[in-house]
């Protein structure tokens, strides 16, 4: 019996099941799961904010420590959530293929951004969605929202706001994809770095980490995800800094190549700096660190503290 561990969320126990069936398939071992209370659910629950830099890996941390202290023998993470920096004991054993990574929009009426009226009320809890609503200069008034995804859409039917953003991946692993009334192109808005992904990790003494990466690691997954969350140590932002990368491995003429875009935003929106960059699938890292310090030459270290922080190391 192979104990996965999870949040206690409607999505993440979708996730976490999903991984369960794979690995029963697969493997043939049954799986139970786990629910795990993490501060980030603590903190969500007494209506405590979860942005800055000091909420990177919030949601991990109680799913880790239960890897650790035998309590489980899985944890399964929205890839996003997950820091950039290794966890020491703990493999990144498998990232499964990918579910579509871009934003959508859940606007009242079925309308979608462009159709909102100027000053309308869009409701995102991210950084990163946020300056990129702002830099598409249609007037919009963005605020801040808390709670899953029931919260959220209910904010928009009561009339609360008038949109939220969310990302296509959790409404289509729930079965709540009708709901979008709109899929922004990622022209408009980049998705966060993993966004889309899971992370299914464990311990890494023994085989467990080798058993699970053979019968559910995606290497083009991998590659592409690998790529964004370089960009994103290089540019050292944190999962709540408005970053946002998308990595894909497409088909060249004579082999494949891995293409990667990323935009670091001033909180505004109103400064970016905007590149993107190929090079060898092999190479996932190395293209997305190259394309993250070219960023920082190109003044991205003035808009994500970067410069501050060196200054001060």
């Amino acid at each position: 019996m192979i104990r996965i561990g999870t949040r206690a969320s409607v999505l993440a126990t979708t996730q976490s099941r999903w991984v369960g069936e794979q690995i029963a398939e697969r493997l043939g071992r049954e799986f139970e799961l786990v629910e795990i209370t993490t501060d980030g659910d603590r903190s969500q629950a007494a209506g405590t904010s979860l942005a800055g830099a000091t909420s990177t890996g919030v949601f991990v941390n109680a799913l880790r420590d239960a890897l650790v202290d035998g309590r489980i023998d899985v944890a399964v993470h929205s890839l996003k959530d997950l820091p950039t920096y290794p966890h020491e004991g703990i493999v990144l054993a498998a990232i499964p293929p990918r579910e579509d990574p871009r934003d959508v929009v859940v606007a009242r009426d079925g309308l979608t951004l462009g159709e909102l009226p100027v000053g309308s009320r869009v409701g995102t809890g991210s950084p990163r969605r946020a300056a990129q609503l702002h830099a598409l200069g249609l007037g919009l008034e963005v605020e801040g929202i808390r709670g899953n995804v029931d919260t959220r859409i209910g904010k928009v039917r009561n009339g609360e706001y008038d949109a939220v953003v969310l990302a296509r991946a959790g409404l289509a692993r729930i079965g709540r994809l009708d709901e979008a009334t709109e899929v922004l192109d990622p022209l408009q808005m980049l998705p966060a770095p993993g966004q889309g992904a899971l992370a299914v990790e464990c311990l890494a003494e023994g085989d467990l980490g080798e058993v699970l990466s053979g019968a559910l690691d995606d290497r083009y997954t991998r590659a592409a995800v690998e790529a964004e969350r370089a960009v994103l140590a290089t540019l050292e932002g944190g999962c709540s800094a408005p970053i946002g990368a998308l990595a894909e491995v497409v088909e060249g003429e004579e082999e494949q190549e891995l293409w990667v875009r990323a935009v670091a935003l001033s909180p505004d929106g109103v400064l970016t700096v905007r590149m993107s960059a190929s090079g060898d699938p092999a190479d996932a890292v190395g293209v997305g660190t190259r394309l993250a310090n070219e960023m920082l030459a190109d003044g991205a270290a003035g808009l994500t503290g970067t410069a501050d922080k060196r200054q001060n190391a």
